[in-house]
């Protein structure tokens, strides 16, 4: 009888991504979705925050009570890996660049630690994803970025970019098998292409034109990515009506502190373009930097309130070790952080609750799990729904005209 595999996948759509490459590749065991089921469980893990650090440190130990054979691989391999190795806590630890050897990685009688390299080139194929309504697409690895406060270059190394042919390949078997939904992700995904004379935007056309993709995402672009060529597909009709744009912060004077690229002036313009044609935008936001003032935050406030947002990803700020933003002072209250964080947490909120009222279109929803009868799909502009019905709409793409707006998501009959 073959041994038993559960993946704990943390963090990002990157890591989703390489989750579906390391099942894809195992041959001598069988996966399992049930975490009491297994024998082994492989963590894929992140180390974006402290916070992250420790919920993978939480998950290992309580595992390793249960006597399961454990293996650690993703972003904390390489932050954290050496001192759970250490600390006999793991079996195995492997980076990103062995994932595809995992087979034999889990067959290893010895322990071992093998973190690999930060300049390799994803060459594997997806063509199923287990669990999953939707179909994540990595194009990229890497980021050349620079912000002062991210670790992330030094876990997953530079920029470099997959090869369109098979990134196009999985594409196709992916809609084949009955995915209509794709998700591009990477590091920095928006970067696709540079050095190669390509760009995102190019790829998304050559990918809307296989048969079976009804709607392309993109994880998160950069301000300065949504150039011209971009713009020039944002009245797709396969284009989500959704955009997560990361401009980190909206006070110039602490953009410039975070080495970022964008300015709040260029934000505005670009939010109000792509509000005025119906998107809904998300973005990530750090709150308490180092030397984020009452008064930057107050005038960041202000600028927030103008940039039509309705999702967030928001992130207190976590100290890593061997960034720039680890030495810079003053430091921010751990209360004072939490309090700007529910500002502008209650802000966007009510943001989105205004954006759901005002829609005018039927909604394009794609089922993705139900529970006693209750199913629930992300729709065009990435809300939330939940819908009650009695027909089986597993993994559907349905229509929704009439709905309620709830508090954090619409209800609907069907």
């Amino acid at each position: 009888m073959k041994e038993k595999v559960y993946f704990k996948t943390f963090g990002c759509r990157t890591n989703v991504y390489d989750s579906q490459v390391m099942m894809g590749a195992l041959k001598d065991y069988e996966i399992t979705e049930d975490e009491a089921e297994a024998n082994i469980v492989v963590v894929n893990s992140c180390t974006v925050t402290n916070g992250a650090d420790v919920s993978v440190r939480g998950y290992i130990n309580g595992i390793e009570k249960q006597g399961k054979k454990l293996f650690l691989t993703g972003c904390g391999a390489h932050t954290k890996g050496e001192s759970l190795f250490d600390a006999n806590k793991v079996h195995g630890v492997f980076g990103q660049s062995e994932k595809t050897k995992i087979n034999t990685l889990l067959s290893q009688e010895t322990r071992f630690y093998e973190i690999g390299d930060l300049n390799y080139i994803d060459d594997a194929i997806v063509d199923e994803f287990i669990g999953k309504s939707r179909a994540f697409i990595k194009i990229q690895e890497g980021c050349n970025f620079r912000c002062s406060y991210c670790i992330i270059p030094f876990v997953r190394g530079d920029s470099r970019n997959m090869d369109e042919t098979k990134i196009l390949e999985q594409v196709y078997r992916l809609a084949t098998n009955g995915f209509g939904e794709f998700v591009l992700t990477g590091t920095n995904v928006g970067s696709y292409g540079q050095g190669e004379g390509k760009n995102i935007a190019e790829l998304m056309k050559k990918m809307s034109m296989i048969r079976g993709v009804r709607r392309i995402r993109v994880g998160s672009l950069e301000p300065i990515q949504i150039n011209e060529s971009f713009r020039e597909i944002l009245d797709e009709p396969w284009l989500e009506r959704h955009l997560h744009i990361a401009i980190q912060h909206s006070s110039n004077a602490m953009l410039k502190i975070m080495n970022r690229r964008n300015r709040f002036e260029s934000d505005l313009e670009l939010f109000d373009m792509l509000h005025n044609k119906g998107f809904a935008l998300g973005t990530d936001f750090i709150v308490g930097h180092p030397g984020e003032t009452d008064e930057l935050w107050q005038e960041a406030m202000r600028n927030a309130e103008q940039l039509h947002l309705t999702h967030i990803h928001p992130f207190t700020y976590s100290k890593r070790d061997g960034t720039p933003s680890a030495v810079m002072k003053p430091e921010i209250n751990g209360t004072v952080s939490s309090t700007r964080m529910r500002e502008l947490t209650t802000m966007i909120d009510a943001n989105n609750r205004h954006f759901r009222q005002n829609v005018k279109i039927p909604l394009d929803v794609l089922i993705e799990s139900q529970s006693d009868g209750v199913y629930s799909g992300l729709d065009q502009f990435f809300n939330k729904i939940l819908i009650r019905s009695n027909e089986d709409l597993s993994g559907n793409w349905i229509q929704i005209e009439k709905y309620e707006v709830a508090d954090e998501h619409n209800v609907a009959q069907f």
